[in-house]
Formats: C-alpha cells, structure tokens, sequence
C-alpha cells in the first residue's frame, strides 16, 4: 500500500479527498492542521480532488500572506492538473455563489481563451438578469469579458443592462463598452432616459455611449438632460466629454 493508502486507508481519490475535507476547510483551527490537508489533497493529483481543493478558495483566514499562499497552492495543484480538472471547477462555478474569480483563474490557465468565453456566456445566460442575494458572481463573470471578442460576448451582456442590481448594470455597461456591441445602444439610451435610473447607473451609461461611439439619435433632448458636467452632444449626435 502506497503513502496515501497508508494515510486515508485506501479508498477511491473522491474517498479521500472527502475524508480530508473537514481538515482542509477548517478555517478557525490549527493552521499546520489545515494545511497539512491541503498538500495531502494536493499529493492525491486526481481531478476527484478538484472538489474539495476549490472549497479552500471560498473563505479567507488570517494573516493575509498565509491566505494568499494556501490558495496559491490550491490553484497550482488543480491547474496542474489541465484540462481534466475543467468539469469540476465549471461545476463549482455553477454550483456556488463564492470564489467566482479564482474558479476563472483557473479555466484562464488551463483553457484557450475561446472556450473560456463560452463558459462564461453559458453560466450568464443561466444565470440571467433575476435576482440574486450576492450580485457579485455577476459582475465577476461579466468583468471577464471586458475587451472580449466572440459571437456570444454582446448577447450575453444585453440582460444584465438591465439586471436588480446597480453593480451589475455598471459592471455590464463598462462590458458593452469596450467590445461596442452595437445592438445594445438602445438598450443603454433606455436605461439613461429611465426616471428611476439611479445617478451613477445614468453616468455609466453616458461614458458607455461615449466610449462605444453609440449615437443619440430619437433620445437627443433626454440624453441632453441627463449629462454628467464635462460631457456634451455634438452634431452628429455623439456623446463626448469635453477635453478629450
């Protein structure tokens, strides 16, 4: 029986990735304990592992530098297990609210940058413009996309103009902006023209019509009413800041 048969008592690597769990996310305890667990999970080099290592990135111990380098172990050992580890750490992307980035971190290193832009729009797509307690998964995913190219990119963004939260219409906007997807440019006058737009929702909007070359054509006199100091319309109907 080999080290870790000795250690786990054999089993399956899911069998014994589960048995270190509780050691390995214990985050008040023994600190050496914990990580202790951590490298053992990591010695297991089993995707079965993914689970459990993923759980270390959704909550954050004291010191800092002692955080840093427990997740930074987390994210080697599962990256090093490449493209085998993508349907677990997908599945915890779907599966949990926390950690969003860490788990896009991941799929960055061992993914092409294609078919990390189809998780992405998958999982928002899924996830649509209802309401969420936390609204931070959100915005992560759709920040991951800024300057993004792909067919999916721009529809994916378009709900989120909309979405409950004011962050995730900013983080949404900002998107749209740096890929110009054109199709949303009345989307975002909507949005700016609203009465209950919030203030800095009505902002974001104007440096998106700004920054995306969109035209304010049919929205002129409202658009006019809404700008922030330091941004005007000119002729040809474009949104631009003075100055610049």
């Amino acid at each position: 029986m080999g080290m870790l048969g000795s250690l786990f008592g054999g089993g399956t690597p899911a069998e014994k990735a589960q048995k270190l769990k509780k050691k390995a996310t214990e985050k008040y305890g023994d600190p050496a304990t914990r990580q202790k667990a951590l490298h053992q999970l990591s010695e297991i080099k089993h995707v079965d592992a993914v689970p459990v290592l993923m759980q270390r990135f959704t909550f954050n111990v004291d010191p800092q530098t002692t955080d840093a380098e427990e997740k930074q172990h987390c994210f080697e050992a599962i990256c090093d297990l490449g493209p085998d580890a993508v349907h677990h750490v997908q599945d915890f992307l779907i599966k949990s609210d926390a950690a969003s980035s860490w788990a896009l971190r991941i799929l960055d290193t061992i993914l092409p940058p294609e078919k990390v832009i189809m998780v992405v729009t998958g999982e928002l797509k899924r996830l649509g413009a209802n309401y969420t307690r936390d609204p931070e998964k959100k915005e992560v995913l759709i920040r991951s996309l800024d300057g993004k190219q792909g067919d999916d990119v721009g529809p994916a963004l378009m709900p989120f103009i909309h979405d409950m939260s004011d962050d995730v219409k900013m983080a949404a906007l900002k998107t749209v902006a740096s890929v110009k997807y054109a199709p949303a440019r009345e989307e975002v006058l909507k949005l700016l023209v609203e009465e209950e737009t919030a203030k800095r929702v009505q902002t974001a909007c104007v440096q998106t019509l700004a920054e995306a070359g969109f035209e304010v054509q049919g929205y002129r006199e409202k658009v006019e009413k809404r700008l922030p100091e330091g941004y005007f319309v000119d002729k040809a109907g474009l949104v631009k800041k003075r100055g610049a």
